[in-house]
C-alpha cells in the first residue's frame, strides 16, 4: 500500500507513539517499518467557524499530538493525524448514523471531492506538521448501491462515509494524489516529519 520505509539512519530514534485508535493508521504506520505503541488522544475536536478543511485537519492533528504529549514523559516521537473529506468548503466527517451516511454518499455521488489529512509529529516540545490533499472522483451511485454499501457497516466509522481501501473502493472512478492519504495517513508526509523531528533534534 505504501512505498515508504523508516530510514535506516533513524533506527536509533526514540520510541514512536501513535496518537490514534484508527486501525488503518496502525496498518500504514506498521507498513513503514516503524515500531510503535498506541495511545488514543482525547483532544478537543471543535473547530473555528469558517476554517478551511485543510487548515482544520492540521490544527486537529496538532491538538491530538499535544493531548498525548501532555500525558507522557521521556524522549519519544508522537504521531497524530486527522482526516476530513471536503466537497468544496464543506467538510464531511464521520456519519452519525446510517441515514447520515447515505446522505453523504448521495452528496458525493458523481462529483469530485478532496480528502485532506493533517499530520503532526511532536518531540521535546516541538511540533512538526503539515497536510496532504488527494482529489477523488466518485461514480454516479444508485440508491440501491448506496443502501447496499451502508448496510455493510463499513462507512459508519469513516470520514465521508466510505473506505477506499475496502468495499468503498468500488464507488471511486479515479483519484489524483496519494492513495495512502485517502486511507488516513499520507506516508510521504509522515516520513518527512519524522526525519525533521529526529535530525533537527540531533
Amino acid at each position: 500500500m505504501n512505498e515508504y520505509k523508516f530510514p535506516a539512519m533513524l533506527a536509533s530514534a526514540p520510541p514512536v507513539i501513535l496518537a490514534s485508535a484508527s486501525p488503518r493508521r496502525r496498518e500504514l504506520l506498521g507498513g513503514m517499518g516503524i515500531p510503535f505503541t498506541v495511545r488514543v488522544s482525547e483532544a478537543d475536536e471543535s473547530l473555528p467557524a469558517g476554517i478551511h478543511p485543510k487548515a482544520a485537519v492540521e490544527l486537529l492533528a496538532r491538538r491530538k499530538g499535544e493531548a498525548v504529549a501532555a500525558e507522557v514523559t521521556g524522549d519519544c516521537l508522537i504521531l497524530a493525524a486527522d482526516t476530513l473529506v471536503a466537497l468544496g468548503d464543506r467538510a464531511l466527517g464521520k456519519p452519525q448514523d446510517e441515514e447520515d451516511a447515505k446522505e453523504m454518499l448521495r452528496t458525493l455521488s458523481g462529483k469530485t471531492h478532496e480528502v485532506h489529512t493533517g499530520v503532526a509529529v511532536l518531540r521535546g516540545g516541538k511540533i512538526y506538521s503539515g497536510a496532504a490533499t488527494t482529489e477523488v472522483v466518485f461514480r454516479t451511485l444508485s440508491e440501491e448501491e448506496i443502501a447496499a454499501y451502508v448496510a455493510t457497516g463499513e462507512p459508519l466509522d469513516k470520514a465521508g462515509a466510505y473506505g477506499i481501501q475496502g468495499l468503498g473502493g468500488a464507488l471511486v472512478a479515479r483519484i489524483s494524489g496519494e492513495f495512502d492519504n485517502v486511507v488516513g495517513l499520507p506516508c510521504r508526509l509522515a516520513d518527512e516529519l519524522f526525519v525533521r523531528a529526529v535530525t533537527e533534534s540531533l
